[in-house]
């Protein structure tokens, strides 16, 4: 009889090779240091007295067939604790796909003893899974966002990942967006491009801080959440570290908001390269203050040379998001499960914080090799 049960170490090698195949679309064998990290992500950092372990499932044959990744985060709501448990990497090895494995993984993490579960990356599948369980999608926290500061290289960018001959295009690209940038005119300059940024920038103060430096803003701007998370000293220090090493993004960008003459009104972290697509990991702002805020984080990217900029949508930002030409679109839905309606209530009217450091797109299973 197939069986699931928490994860154990000598499951990992077997886990790094499933993933391998099944999230990171590779053929060739998981590097050594990727079994190694998801040691440290799913066992070594598990506290299981906040919430689901991660958990596999065990085939007919003694093999292990599926795999479901728990972090814990702990959270507060109306000054009580809550335990929260974050569903990653819910994924089948292709030979058992008929199976129902997934379903079985999914109903045993949802009936573990955490108070909230919550899952960013839910494909299509997925998040019919979660609803037949009585969870619910989030549509407000489900989509992603784009600028175009470059369109030509923007495209270029956009295409080496599955075709790398593309990337020879890069010089014809350059000299097509210098062109275009001389011509700023009606609706093509408002969606396309940073707008005019250096006067933007000459009115607000923007400041690179360090891992450090922007832990310390982070309760600062979260705690204003109906739901906010619980970090200790320990877990937002290993997520900020985690949450640097991404080499496939390129280089780590934290930068603080503020009037030439006032405190701070927000704050961004974000990964890039000149002529390459940002990710954006957060956006914290001051209530009021989230348009400046994402004016002020295209204009950096457009100053250090990037073609875009993408990342994820949380309500706050949203209402902001909408009149700056930002194209939106849905590739995976963040879904959410609680024993209390009126946490899931929270959610859907807006009041809780997740995505980004709270969530999964912090780990390095997204953007890092593990060479």
């Amino acid at each position: 009889m197939p069986e699931i049960r928490p994860l154990q170490a000598n499951d990992l090698p077997a886990i790094a090779a499933m993933f391998q195949r099944e999230l990171r679309k590779r053929r060739t064998p998981a590097p050594p240091p990727l079994a190694g990290y998801l040691k440290r992500l799913y066992l070594d950092a598990t506290d299981g007295d906040c919430g689901s372990p991660s958990l596999v499932h065990v085939a007919d044959n003694g093999s292990v067939s599926g795999f479901v990744g728990v972090t814990s985060m702990p959270m507060r709501f109306a000054g009580n604790s809550v335990n929260a448990s974050i569903c990653g990497s819910l994924m089948v090895d292709a030979a058992q796909r008929s199976d129902l494995a997934g379903a079985r993984l999914l109903k045993a993490f949802l009936a573990g003893p955490q108070d909230l579960s919550f899952s960013e990356t839910a494909s299509e599948e997925t998040a019919s899974m979660w609803t037949t369980l009585r969870g619910s999608i989030l549509p407000q926290y489900s989509l992603d966002w784009v600028k175009i500061i470059k369109p030509a290289s923007f495209a270029v960018a956009g295409a080496k990942a599955r075709i790398p001959m593309v990337q020879l295009a890069g010089p014809l690209a350059r000299l097509a967006d210098a062109g275009l940038g001389r011509w700023r005119r009606g609706e093509f300059s408002r969606w396309f491009g940073a707008g005019d940024s250096a006067a933007l920038l000459a009115r607000y103060r923007l400041t690179n801080v360090d891992q450090e430096g922007f832990s310390k803003l982070v309760d600062n701007f979260t705690s204003k959440f109906v739901v906010h998370p619980a970090w200790n000293e320990a877990l937002l220090l290993r997520v900020m570290s985690d949450a640097a090493s991404k080499q496939d993004f390129g280089e780590t960008v934290r930068c603080t908001v503020s009037a030439r003459s006032g405190p701070t009104i927000g704050a961004f972290m974000y990964f890039g390269r000149a002529g390459g697509i940002g990710h954006v990991l957060q956006v914290l702002a001051l209530p009021g203050q989230a348009g400046t805020v994402i004016d002020c984080l295209i204009a950096h990217a457009a100053a250090a040379g990037l073609a875009g900029v993408r990342g994820r949508t949380q309500p706050a930002l949203l209402e902001a998001m909408l009149g700056r030409r930002i194209f939106f679109f849905n590739v995976n839905s963040t879904v959410v499960h609680a024993r209390d309606p009126e946490l899931v209530r929270q959610f859907q009217a807006g009041n809780g914080f997740f995505n980004g450091l709270v969530g999964e797109h912090w780990s390095r299973i997204f953007g890092d090799r593990f060479d």
